[in-house]
């Protein structure tokens, strides 16, 4: 019997995981309340909306997958903002801005996670939204134990709280001083905000259970709380990493106008599996885009971990995110060629430039009208620049930026999954809107995300700044099925990382025959080959980022074909968490050991 960090969590009638464990009880408790999947994947981001504020709010994002066993059905949920109506690329050039930064207000878009829960339980769930929100509210009244995590957080913060953002330190800095571990956190205002939600909702039950939770997704972004948001950031201006201070553009019409939307995920079968993920308003498509590639290969012949093996994963993620930097953007916008991308045809294609060393171009692939120059630069400012038609670096491309996100960064996002008894299964990777890059709103308790930062600043590619537009993210929850029916629900925070570290557990788990916690905690590899979809937006050609724990004569081997590999920590790769159907028809749950409070529970 292999060794392993946690017990894999079995049971039969649900399971639920997610990144803190008082929010997969939750969620547990929704269950138990009579609630089914898609109530209890509501109750438990909103806790760790409250839980994880370093790494995810509820100003922020949440795309969403969800299987409904009753239609037979995956859908994708677009749990994701848009941008202001008046910031715009010709305002951008206007005011020297040659990068969108990654903190401060430019970046903020429409806060997503209330409107796409409420729209979510409306149509599929059971529970009223004011059963969903008590355990948040309960825990942001009486206070939940800080842990260790947290308290880092806070310290490495402690200054910015102090000088930069005090309305957030008026929240977490009690009198000032970082709390002990243990000492409860308390956000009244946070609770406050969400009772007024309860209020809406209860005002309008006489009308129906639909009618009330539509009544709390309107007391959010078209009453009190929208405009308080918006009066918040227009008389607040706060600088950013270049050391400018901006206003907010978000207005009452852009928070009023916004709703979540259903949408068709995107789909491929890898060896018998459909897998499933949100569309190219994510990055998730390149997830399909790997295991099209490297379905081509006799991956269990090669051996785990291998040198041959995670060359022949990097290099296939190269491919994929090569093509990502070159296509993929909002379809309400772009035209985004997936059929093309996920065929078998263009796999065979891109599969044959796959050599045996390291390749050191960005190569995104040619589906038709031959391939955009400028999806083959590493530089994105220089790009935006060139698009722009500034001709020369801006003091901004060269500031020093103190708040620097770095490429591949572990933090600043969290995941969650529910399976039910009856089958629904929801996969949603919780994000933006954390307390590292813009300030709590006063009185309501939490910030805004700042997700825009994704968008390009040259007007001639996919995802580039438009009114209203969703910048493309790197949220990527992931679904699958076996004959139809659920079988997988995972995902993991880490930016550009995340869908190449659940690429790995997944063909942990389908190619190697690992038990769902050995899948977890085996080590991992990532590219940091293409430009990050974060601020400054940096790119290391050929660079590899590798946990300790893979063999050092395989780090080696991998060196002697061209990877630049950093070896780093041993357990540094990601919180991955999922569900799985086992072929006995039991529920499997498991966490990954690198994040110290996630939690998953059977029953």
């Amino acid at each position: 019997m292999s060794f392993t960090t946690r017990p894999v969590v079995r049971g039969r009638n649900y399971a639920v995981t997610s990144g803190h464990y008082l929010a997969t009880a939750a969620g547990v408790r929704m269950l138990e309340m009579g609630g089914n999947a898609i109530d209890a994947a509501a109750a438990t981001c909103f806790a760790l909306n409250l839980l994880e504020p370093q790494s995810n709010g509820i100003g922020g994002e949440v795309p969403t997958l969800v299987y409904i066993v009753a239609e037979q059905r995956v859908y994708a949920l677009s749990g994701q903002g848009w941008s202001p109506q008046a910031f715009t690329i010709a305002w951008c050039r206007e005011h020297g801005i040659d990068l969108i930064p990654g903190d401060g207000y430019l970046p903020a878009c429409t806060p997503a996670v209330v409107g796409t829960w409420a729209l979510a339980v409306a149509r599929w769930g059971r529970l009223s939204f004011s059963q969903i929100l008590a355990p948040t509210i309960e825990l942001a009244e009486r206070g939940y134990p800080l842990y260790a995590g947290l308290q880092q957080s806070l310290i490495a913060n402690a200054r910015k709280f102090t000088e930069l953002y005090p309305t957030t330190g008026a929240v977490y800095l009690p009198n000032g001083k970082i709390p002990e571990v243990g000492e409860p956190v308390r956000n009244p205002d946070l609770a406050a905000m969400l009772r007024q939600l309860c209020q809406a909702e209860e005002a309008a039950k006489a009308k129906g259970r639909v009618a009330g939770i539509e009544a709390a997704r309107n007391a959010f972004y078209e009453g009190e709380i929208a405009h308080r948001i918006v009066e918040f950031i227009r008389t607040h201006p706060v600088a950013d990493a270049s050391g400018r201070a901006h206003a907010g553009l978000l207005s009452y019409a852009d928070l009023a106008d916004w709703h979540a939307r259903v949408e068709a995920p995107v789909t491929i079968n890898y060896r018998g599996l459909d897998v499933y993920k949100c569309g190219p308003w994510t990055q998730g498509p390149v997830f399909l885009q790997q295991l099209a590639l490297l379905e081509g290969f006799d991956l269990a012949a090669m051996g785990h971990n291998s040198p041959q093996y995670l060359h022949t994963l990097i290099e296939c993620a190269k491919l994929a995110f090569a093509d990502r930097e070159a296509y993929y953007g909002d379809p309400d916008f772009d035209r985004v060629p997936l059929d093309t991308l996920l065929s078998k045809a263009y796999a065979a294609r891109r599969r044959a430039e796959i050599g045996e060393v390291a390749s050191d171009a960005m190569r995104p692939g040619d589906v038709g009208f031959g391939v955009p120059d400028y999806a083959t630069t590493f530089d994105v400012a220089a790009d935006n620049r060139r698009g722009l038609q500034m001709f020369s670096p801006l003091a901004q491309a060269d500031a020093v930026r103190p708040y620097r996100i770095k490429h591949g960064h572990l933090g600043d996002t969290t995941h969650l999954d529910v399976i039910d008894g009856e089958g629904n299964m929801v996969a949603a990777t919780p994000s933006g809107g954390w307390w590292g890059t813009s300030p709590v709103i006063a009185g309501l308790g939490f910030p805004l995300g700042t997700r825009g930062q994704m968008f390009y600043l040259n007007p001639n590619r996919p995802n580039a700044l438009a009114p209203r537009k969703r910048p493309r993210a790197t949220l990527t929850p992931t679904l699958v099925l076996k004959d139809g029916r659920p079988y997988m629900a995972f995902g993991t925070p880490g930016g550009d990382a995340q869908d190449q570290w659940t690429l790995q557990f997944f063909l942990n788990v389908v190619e190697f025959g690992m038990s769902l916690q050995e899948a977890l905690d085996a080590p991992s590899v990532h590219s940091t080959h293409f430009p990050s979809s974060f601020y400054p937006r940096d790119a290391y050609p050929r660079t590899v980022e590798a946990e300790s724990r893979i063999a050092p004569e395989t780090l080696e081997a991998l060196r002697q074909r061209g990877h630049i590999v950093n070896a780093g920590d041993a357990w540094a790769h990601g919180k991955c968490m999922g569900i799985r159907l086992n072929a006995h028809g039991t529920l499997e749950a498991g966490v990954s050991p690198r994040g110290e409070i996630g939690y998953a529970i059977a029953w």
